[in-house]
């Protein structure tokens, strides 16, 4: 069985070299495996609570169906993952729209959760218009292959994306509609990777519904405590790497660093019911 999230957990992203087809791949299947285990090896050293893996060095990134050799690779990425860090969670995101792909995934190595960006509502993105909502097909497809226990967090108001479309829908209304339409989650972030959410978003999403509230993009070691005022989890995918640089690899001393910083608010709660 899967492993279930701990509240109030740092998700730390694997992006994963570029995979076979994609624009700028240049290593065999297996430098990227062990690459991507390392990696998985120094988070859960470091003391992350949730690993999640992504394709995101696959750009510029294909909406939709995602071919054989984008599953095949990334499912070996998560088994390979699941071996180094056997005892936490860990998440699929297949991009741009590669849910089903994600699930399926999931379900093969024994993964928790997925990310799904266009769960509810259309909106115009950097790969081009997302004009279907996902939830619809997407349920139904987990339904089918027996895969229920493999949650789904889906973005509100993603990021590289605008949203004149659904300008007039407030972030409480969106996160409204993703819980009745069946999220599992929902994720806030800026407006790009490594930006922050704001926080007036974020209060908005946490007053609008008892789903599990995920930020998604911007987390440093300062705004951990806030954010964790109003958020379960923290998705990070920059901060922690050399420089603060997403393609980089990890830096073992900004890991750290960032997991202190979770680690704290949390030993002052405890101490505080004592």
């Amino acid at each position: 069985m899967a492993a279930e999230l701990p509240s109030k957990s740092l998700i730390a992203m694997v992006h994963v070299q570029p995979l076979p087809g994609s624009p700028r791949a240049s290593l065999d299947v297996d430098a990227i495996v062990e690459q991507a285990a390392a990696e998985a090896k120094i988070l859960a050293d470091a003391g992350f609570n949730a690993i999640m893996i992504e394709n995101m060095h696959d750009r510029p990134y294909m909406h939709g169906r995602h071919g054989p050799e984008t599953v095949a690779a990334m499912t070996r990425v998560g088994l390979a993952v699941r071996s180094a860090a056997p005892h936490l969670p860990l998440g699929v995101q297949v991009l741009s729209g590669g849910n089903m792909e994600a699930v399926a995934i999931a379900l093969a190595v024994g993964g928790s959760f997925i990310r799904c960006e266009n769960f509810v509502f259309a909106h115009v993105a950097d790969e081009g218009l997302l004009d279907k909502a996902e939830a619809g097909p997407l349920l139904r497809y987990r339904k089918e292959i027996g895969a229920k226990h493999i949650k789904i967090f889906c973005d509100i108001k993603k990021k590289h994306a605008s949203h004149a479309i659904t300008a007039d829908v407030p972030i409480a209304d969106a996160v409204e509609a993703a819980e009745f339409f069946g999220a599992d989650g929902v994720i806030i972030t800026g407006t790009a990777t490594g930006k922050p959410c704001r926080t007036e978003d974020l209060a908005a999403a946490r007053a609008a519904t008892k789903l599990p509230v995920l930020v998604g993009s911007g987390v440093t070691p300062e705004s951990v405590p806030e954010l964790f005022k109003h958020a379960d989890s923290l998705i990070v995918g920059s901060w922690f790497k050399k420089d603060g640089l997403w393609s980089n690899p990890p830096d073992p001393e900004r890991c750290k660093r960032l997991v202190a910083a979770a680690q704290s608010p949390l030993r002052k709660q405890k101490v505080a019911r004592c």
